[in-house]
């Protein structure tokens, strides 16, 4: 079983081909294709190879499923006896991408 673990939108994932991720929003159309090189560790199965700080030559591919929504969170800020209540609430956007290939250099 093959994975990689990159970097994308300031966080790190563990992806496998084949399976479906939410990732922050990236620039992109629905049904295009995307490309990270920004891959940090590897795996083939047997061997594993590991970057310092990237595997260079290393890339993940894959096609962008849709953009969307998450679920919403509610930010309540209250400082008592000082007559102020803010209700905000916030949706944070998301990119589904479904991964293709793993290609490691």
């Amino acid at each position: 079983m093959s994975y990689a673990i990159i970097r994308t939108g300031g966080k790190q994932f563990r992806v496998e081909p084949g399976k479906k991720y939410r990732i922050p929003t990236i620039v992109g159309e629905a049904g295009g294709s995307i490309e990270f090189n920004d891959v940090l560790l590897g795996s083939d199965g047997k061997n594993v190879k590991a970057g310092v700080p990237t595997l260079s030559g290393a890339k993940v591919t894959g096609e962008i499923v849709k953009h969307g929504l998450g679920d919403k969170i509610i930010v309540f800020k209250m400082k008592r006896r000082k007559n102020y209540a803010k209700k905000q609430g916030h949706r944070q956007g998301f990119t589904e991408v479904k991964i293709n290939d793993i290609t490691l250099g």
